[in-house]
């Protein structure tokens, strides 16, 4: 019981403190401060544009005369073609909507309503791949003839698979790989399988044996103790 509790406190502090979706390109570096933001250089056609968030990095490119391309979650367009509603800010009721159904848009906005007040980063992404950026005009046409919706996935199919398809030509995302990581170190810990077990048991006592309360509690640590 001593090891399991170890093992709760252990994974608990690696969700909380670990934030799963930070882009890694931001490792090993300073955060900035605001004093250093005061002058921040002026983005150019075609430069990757990064926005921090509290739990994930937000991606877009700039077309230039303040505008920005960038993918995000929204189920308005699945529920109306009102191009003026469309075409507002996303709020976060939308964007959670735009999630769990899985439809997104390819939308261009100004550079304020894609920063939503946090601070820009320009071209950041740049110094921590080895992947040569294309031209920067061809990066801006990429993105151009992306616009409109698309399939979303937060995995496979998001804001940083755009961005990194139209910059460097290859869609692919660190944060999902950083997540997959974080979670395949959790399924190899084998007190995971002792700890669905006794979940399992728990729900038999409260609930009684029946199929929906024990196929689970025998299949999802055998699946878990075969995946470690």
């Amino acid at each position: 019981m001593l090891q399991l509790l170890t093992f709760l406190v252990e994974k608990f502090s690696l969700l909380f403190h670990f934030r799963l979706f930070e882009s890694s390109w931001l490792d090993g570096e300073e955060p900035v401060r605001p004093a250093q933001r005061a002058s921040p250089p002026l983005p150019r056609r075609g430069d990757l544009l990064e926005v921090p968030r509290t739990l994930f990095t937000h991606y877009g490119i700039y077309l230039g005369d303040n505008k920005v391309a960038h993918m995000i979650p929204d189920i308005l367009p699945v529920l109306t073609s009102n191009i003026k509603l469309i075409s507002s800010v996303i709020t976060n009721k939308r964007l959670i909507l735009g999630c769990v159904y899985r439809y997104a848009t390819v939308r261009i906005d100004t550079v304020d309503d894609f920063a939503y007040g946090s601070s820009l980063l320009i071209n950041h992404m740049d110094k921590m791949t080895k992947t040569q950026p294309l031209p920067s005009e061809d990066v801006a046409v990429r993105a151009e003839k992306l616009i409109g919706a698309v399939r979303y996935s937060l995995l496979w199919n998001n804001c940083e698979h755009f961005v990194t398809y139209c910059r460097y030509g290859a869609a692919t995302s660190r944060q999902t790989e950083k997540f997959c990581e974080c979670l395949k170190s959790i399924i190899r810990d084998q007190r995971i399988v002792i700890l669905t077990g006794l979940l399992g048991m728990i729900s038999i006592i409260c609930f009684g044996m029946a199929p929906s309360t024990t196929l689970p509690t025998i299949l999802i640590p055998f699946t878990l103790w075969m995946a470690g």
